[in-house]
C-alpha cells in the first residue's frame, strides 16, 4: 500500500512540474513587413476556402499538410510558430532564410532546400494562415 501512495505522489509531483511556459517559437515574430496579426477566435470559413485554393496551387510542391516532404509539413504549425512568423515566412522567405534562426534551423533540417518567393500578397498570405489555423 505504501508504495502505491508513493508511486501517486511521485506521479503528482513530477506532473506538477510539467512546464506550461509558452513556447519560445510562439514568441518569434519572424523578419518581413508583418509587425502584428490580429486573430479572431473563430475560424474565417471564406479566408479558408481562398487560402486552401491558394495553399494547392503555390505550396504543395513541397508541403503537404500531414507529412514531411520536401518542406516540413503544416498540420498543426500554428501551435509551433506564431501567425506573424508564418507570414513573414510566405512573404519574405529569403531574409527570414537569411537572418531568422528558426527559418536556419529549418534549412538545415530539410537539407537546404530554400523556400521558393511566390510573391503573395499580404492578403493572400492571410488567407493561407487561416487555411492553415484549421489544420
Amino acid at each position: 500500500m505504501k508504495i502505491v501512495i508513493l508511486f501517486v505522489i511521485g506521479t503528482l509531483l513530477i506532473s506538477g512540474c510539467k512546464n506550461t511556459q509558452k513556447s519560445p517559437n510562439l514568441d518569434n515574430k519572424g523578419i518581413g513587413p508583418i509587425k502584428e496579426v490580429i486573430i479572431a477566435e473563430r475560424i474565417d470559413k471564406t479566408l479558408v476556402k481562398q487560402g486552401e485554393a491558394i495553399f494547392k496551387s503555390k505550396c504543395t510542391t513541397c508541403h503537404h499538410t500531414d507529412k514531411d516532404f520536401v518542406g516540413p509539413k503544416m498540420a498543426q504549425i500554428t501551435e509551433k510558430r506564431s501567425p506573424e512568423w508564418i507570414m513573414n515566412m510566405i512573404l519574405n522567405p529569403e531574409e527570414m532564410l537569411q537572418k531568422d534562426a528558426i527559418a536556419q534551423e529549418l534549412l538545415r533540417d530539410y537539407n537546404g532546400v530554400t523556400m521558393s518567393n511566390q510573391h503573395l500578397t499580404q492578403e493572400e498570405a492571410r488567407a493561407i494562415l487561416e487555411f492553415l489555423r484549421t489544420l
